[in-house]
């Protein structure tokens, strides 16, 4: 290897640790703004259900609760005639409804019609009581909601769908058990954080206190503020030129109220789920450098053997390319595909226009859909 290869080599692994952290606040001041920012929670809540009384809460799809933990519950919106079981791993903050936002603009009624026997792990609201989980207990849940499905469905292995922080802990556990599942679908879902390739990522781990504080649940509006702060055109600006895009398309006006209303309803995190998020991922890029601990096992790109679909959108700031383009290097096209969606108005955050945006369901999904279908 030459010097300059060398030099590079060691820049990279430099860039790639933790670090130095400086500025960890007290356990006295962390009590204190978790008590503010739970009031903000309800306060935002008021102000969803203010929205929902004037018709703009989620129109969802009946389903049952076919098993549940203490922190997640597994539901089941099939009538018996789908074939191919999928089972879409929601995010962790806020509510699931965004899967199933209204009828012309659902994933799951998307999936219903097209055959697919759709189920959704939800995470419930942390209490005291469940501050505790992390990662590995994640995995643990999806890998029992897993075999529950593969059970009812004569051992025929479902794909596993993720969006956002769903997809990330989709991916991580299909990194963990790639035999378990058919195939994985990455929607908007970063895996890879390496510094200087994200400004999202550096904004938002600049921000962050270190180490994040794990004792106590952690209310979702601090995350909402955090993630404001750390990329306001995504998070502000750019809703705000939705709404003016959208003012006179009465469709796209509907979408993006019902999104606002969802972006109200706050959902408090396990402080340890998000303490290691934060840290392990965002800030030490640890699954990205193959070096991830997650139950007793090692993980990183080279483990994630499954069949993968990345669904990148190129107007997100959240999940750029970037956050999985190096899983595509260590995988290859055989096994790792990236599907890219230029984005649109009327979806309110251009990161859930994958999930929301009827442009999203005309072209993407089709596509999504025949790829699910061709996995053996």
């Amino acid at each position: 290897m030459t010097s300059k290869a060398q030099a590079s080599k060691t820049a990279r692994m430099e860039r790639d640790q933790p670090s130095d952290r400086t500025n960890a606040a007290s356990p006295f001041a962390v009590t204190v703004r978790h008590m503010q920012f739970s009031m903000i929670d309800a306060f935002r809540h008021l102000q969803g259900n203010a929205l929902a009384a004037l018709g703009f809460g989620p129109d969802e799809t009946p389903y049952r609760v076919i098993t549940a933990g203490a922190f997640w519950r597994l539901r089941d919106y099939g009538s018996g005639t789908e074939t191919s079981p999928v089972l879409i791993v929601a995010a962790p903050i806020k509510r699931p409804y965004i899967w199933d936002l209204t009828p012309d603009v659902s994933v799951v009624r998307r999936c219903l019609a097209a055959g697919l026997h759709v189920h959704l792990l939800e995470w419930l609201p942390a209490s005291q009581d469940t501050c505790a989980v992390g990662m590995a207990d994640c995995s643990e849940a999806i890998a029992t909601a897993l075999k529950s499905i593969a059970d009812r469905a004569g051992n025929a292995k479902p794909a596993l769908l993720g969006h956002s922080l769903g997809g990330t802990l989709a991916g991580l556990h299909a990194a963990s058990a790639p035999s378990t599942i058919a195939g994985l679908v990455l929607l908007g879902s970063p895996l890879c954080f390496r510094p200087d390739e994200s400004p999202f990522r550096d904004a938002l781990v600049t921000l962050v206190p270190a180490p994040v504080a794990d004792s106590d649940p952690y209310p979702g509006s601090i995350l909402s503020q955090m993630s404001a702060v750390a990329s306001p055109n995504t998070f502000v600006w750019s809703r705000w030129v939705d709404a003016a895009l959208s003012a006179a398309d009465r469709r796209a006006m509907s979408i993006h109220a019902r999104v606002e209303r969802w972006a109200l309803d706050e959902v408090a995190l396990p402080g340890k789920l998000v303490s290691e998020i934060v840290e392990w991922l965002y800030r030490e890029n640890r699954f990205g450098r193959g070096v991830l601990q997650l139950g007793e096992q090692t993980i990183g790109p080279k483990t994630l053997s499954v069949a993968t679909l990345a669904v990148v959108n190129t107007a997100d700031a959240v999940a750029p390319v970037d956050s999985v383009s190096p899983l595509a290097e260590a995988l290859g096209p055989e096994k790792f595909t990236i599907l890219t969606y230029p984005g649109e108005p009327g979806v309110a955050l251009q990161h859930l226009g994958i999930l929301v945006g009827r442009e999203a369901h005309a072209e993407a999904w089709p596509k999504i859909i025949d790829w699910i279908k061709a996995r053996p």
